[in-house]
């Protein structure tokens, strides 16, 4: 598919009931060398055959994404991940037992058989095993890895329902999957074994302290909270370049005391044209105008925050003032892509 060529993209809506015919048709349109559009219990992915480097070309300019950035590889069971990569080593098999199939990636040696393009041009892979229904019955049906990064223009928020992505991709793809909203909202957690201690590159819903209850040592990579220092080949997707984030001007401001996190915000808000994106059960300490509520518990935030991000630029203001949140569990995941949407712009008293 060349860049700007336009094609008829089928609209399959499964939000009320799977079938299992449809998500067959699907199936063939990657057999094919298409694109198709589809759900995961994490995020919508855009997906083509993992082993057809033409299609997955086709991914990154569907997406306007850099060929440095590495994709997922999605899988349907243990015997397709020894069809792609090397022998995992015991740690590796077991992270693999304990989260597989959920929102895990784990990064293997590649074997011979996956496209550079998928790779980055690395010796590596991250090998996803999605939860999600639909996700899983699309790779079976295929009989192929589907090669998948997060549904949106590179730099956008990532796709949480169609309703938010469906003009990015409509005449790019040859299908759309729709689910209705994802159970999660952020992408999975990706992990590498170094050493034999798991690094996680990209945090998600499976937490630092999920794997660290395995007995294993954990670190976390210095990117997942800084600036990518440009110093090492880009391991994982969500490292590198600016993400997440709308267009509009963003800053986070955070402290472990509510109440002065909130005194500092009215601060910054006094007398500008702004918009707040708070806890519900903040929502009425604040005296602005333009204020939209994500929730109160992390699981509600990372459930809405990619969908709230992609409405802000609607408000026409010169601001988006977020409210920060704690740093550990799933906290983690929440920080690192409110950090890239805000573009490190952020205070914390």
């Amino acid at each position: 598919m060349k860049a700007g060529a336009s094609l008829e993209t089928k609209y399959i809506n499964l939000k009320e009931k799977i079938d299992n015919e449809k998500i067959k048709e699907a199936s063939q349109d990657i057999l094919n060398g298409k694109l198709v559009l589809f759900p995961t219990e994490t995020v919508y992915g855009i997906g083509a055959n993992a082993l057809d480097e033409k299609a997955c070309e086709n991914i990154f300019k569907a997406k306007g994404r850099a060929q440095d950035n590495p994709l997922i590889v999605h899988v349907s069971n243990l015997e397709m991940i020894k069809q792609i990569v090397e022998e995992p080593n015991e740690l590796e098999k077991k992270l693999i037992k304990a989260f597989c199939p959920g929102p895990f990636t784990i990064i293997l040696k590649a074997k011979d058989i996956i496209p550079r393009s998928v790779t980055a041009g690395l010796d590596t892979v991250g090998i996803r095993m999605p939860s999600n229904e639909i996700a899983h019955k699309l790779i079976e049906y295929a009989n192929v890895p589907i090669a998948a990064p997060s549904a949106n223009i590179s730099g956008r928020p990532s796709g949480t329902n169609i309703d938010d992505i469906i003009n990015e991709f409509n005449g790019k793809v040859a299908s759309i999957i729709d689910a209705g909203a994802v159970d999660i909202g952020v992408e999975s957690t990706v992990v590498r074994v170094i050493n034999e201690k798991v690094r996680i590159l990209r945090p998600g819903k499976i937490t630092k302290e999920d794997i660290e209850n395995l007995g294993v040592e954990v670190e976390v990579d210095k990117n997942i909270l800084g600036k990518y220092d440009g110093k090492e080949k880009v391991m994982s997707p969500g490292m590198k370049y600016r993400h997440y984030a709308p267009n509009t001007k963003c800053m986070m401001i955070y402290s472990k005391d509510e109440e002065k996190m909130i005194d500092k915000i009215k601060e910054t808000a006094n007398g500008k044209n702004v918009l707040i994106i708070c806890k519900d059960k903040n929502y009425d300490k604040y005296n602005c105008k333009n204020i939209i509520k994500m929730g109160n518990t992390l699981e509600e935030i990372a459930h809405n925050i990619f969908s709230i991000l992609r409405k802000v630029d609607k408000y026409n203001v010169d601001l988006v003032i977020i409210e920060g949140m704690q740093k550990d569990g799933l906290g983690l995941a929440l920080n690192n892509r409110l950090l890239r949407a805000c573009e490190y712009n952020y205070i914390e008293i």
